[in-house]
């Protein structure tokens, strides 16, 4: 017999919180293995674009953090070949250079110590959003952990490898977790790698979806305050994890087992 259809809705939401913190396990794996895999995720998902883009999160070290390689795209990031860098991006552990734009990521580091974990891509539907110099407009349930989430930084500050840009995208970011570059691509900076991961996926969903309901008529808003309710009800630390793993789960499938090898394909 059921006994919880009396029972209203916030305390129905609690139960569900409750069951998924109980029900849903840590995956184990350590931060340069998610790391990794979030490479091979978002590869698959569209965000590379040849050796543009940085993925990068905190070490155990204050002011030091992993990335991957320069030379090295996101298909062939393992846990061994990813790098350990200070904030003036002199690698510590590791062979090769960083990204030189990894300078912005110091920047947000410094200005977030809530964030662990940047995202920095340039997917198809994102890029072409950009190129309008328009916001992201989130009308859809299923992107609503990016609604009044996602700042917009209209003008294009150039290659983000001065002081200036970092200055000036960390500023943009505010205490924001995603970030719209007109004419560049998107930024994702959260508490967790399974949290960016997952939102820089919804973030290019959603500019997709902008895009085609766009080309069709005028996207109608939706209630503040069930946007917001969705928003919280999805951007759950377990929701992030089972979310992650399964997207993980996927990409070894797909043949990406070699992300959480000893050694890469190049050997290092």
């Amino acid at each position: 017999m059921a006994d919880t259809f009396t029972t209203d809705k916030t305390a129905l939401v609690d139960l569900a919180h409750r069951r998924m913190r109980e029900a849903i396990p840590d995956t184990g794996w350590t931060a340069r293995q998610k790391l990794a895999l979030t490479c091979r995720i978002l590869f698959d998902a569209g965000h590379d674009s040849g050796l543009a883009g940085q993925i990068t999160c905190r070490a155990e070290r204050p002011g030091t953090y992993y990335t991957q390689r320069l030379g090295l795209g996101f298909d062939e990031i393992t846990e061994s070949n990813l790098l350990l860098v200070d904030e003036d991006l002199d690698v510590l552990e590791g062979d090769g250079m960083a990204n030189p734009a990894n300078r912005f990521h110091s920047w947000v580091y410094r200005a977030r110590p809530d964030v662990t974990c940047i995202i920095h891509t340039h997917p198809l539907h994102i890029s072409a959003l950009s190129m309008l110099e328009t916001p992201l407009v989130v009308s859809h349930m299923d992107m609503c952990p990016l609604y009044d989430d996602c700042a917009f930084l209209e003008k294009w500050p150039g290659i983000p490898v001065g002081n200036e840009e970092g200055e000036l995208i960390s500023a943009a970011l505010g205490d924001k977790r995603a970030l719209l570059l007109a004419h560049h691509g998107q930024l994702v900076a959260t508490g967790s790698i399974e949290e960016s991961c997952t939102l820089a996926l919804l973030f290019e969903r959603a500019a997709r979806l902008q895009l085609l309901a766009s080309a069709a008529g005028r996207i109608q808003e939706i209630p503040e305050l069930l946007a917001q309710e969705a928003h919280d009800w999805i951007s759950t630390p377990k929701r992030g994890q089972a979310t992650f793993a399964y997207y993980a789960r996927r990409a070894l499938r797909a043949g990406h087992r070699d992300a959480l090898s000893a050694t890469g394909e190049d050997g290092s």
